[in-house]
């Protein structure tokens, strides 16, 4: 059963958000329709300033991711978390590492800010002590702009680790080019 992204709830609290938000997270997206919503939604509130980042945690989003981030680019301010725990159970955690991939791909081409989440550095994070897996998977968040920790007692530890890992990988991988100048085709695509 597919379900709108943002509930009645989450309209009504746009409300709260326009004065007191910096970003807007969208959880679960579908299609684009959940993201036309959401921004038809804010801009009607004149949330032109405030941030919206969409999470890609479904199937479905990441089958339509292209023409999720077309919609997502009628908003001044965005970004895109890979929810990865949730979409690890819904893409198979085998084919986990190849979609996150074609998800950083995408958003690199498109110019969008990443978040890379769910279960980086974990362990360390939790009981202090990582495990190679771990290492080696938090190595990947280069390719985002941002990597989210998840709270605990030895969040410091992993803060420090995970700057060292990603400071370290920074000459080991090239990310990102020059900006083109605006499209005037990619506006018509988006206005259709």
């Amino acid at each position: 059963m597919k379900l709108k992204a943002a509930t009645a709830k989450d309209i009504n609290d746009l409300d709260f958000l326009k004065d007191h938000a910096d970003v807007v997270g969208l959880s679960f997206v579908n299609n684009a329709s959940d993201v036309h919503q959401i921004i038809d939604e804010m801009e009607a509130r004149g949330m032109h300033e405030v941030g919206l980042v969409v999470k890609i945690e479904t199937v479905s989003a990441f089958e339509d991711l292209p023409i999720i981030l077309l919609a997502l680019m009628r908003h001044k301010r965005i970004g895109l978390m890979i929810a990865r725990g949730d979409l690890g159970l819904e893409v198979g955690w085998e084919r986990l590492a190849e979609v996150q991939e074609e998800i950083l791909w995408l958003a690199e081409a498109g110019w969008i800010p990443t978040i890379w989440a769910t279960q980086v550095l974990e362990k360390l994070t939790k009981q202090g002590i990582p495990t190679r897996a771990e290492i080696t998977d938090s190595a990947a968040g280069i390719r985002a702009e941002c990597v989210m920790l998840n709270k605990g007692k030895y969040i410091l530890n992993s803060l420090r680790t995970l700057s060292d890992i990603l400071t370290k990988m920074s000459s080991h991988q090239y990310h990102r080019r020059p900006a083109m100048r605006k499209l005037n085709v990619a506006e018509r695509v988006l206005q259709s």
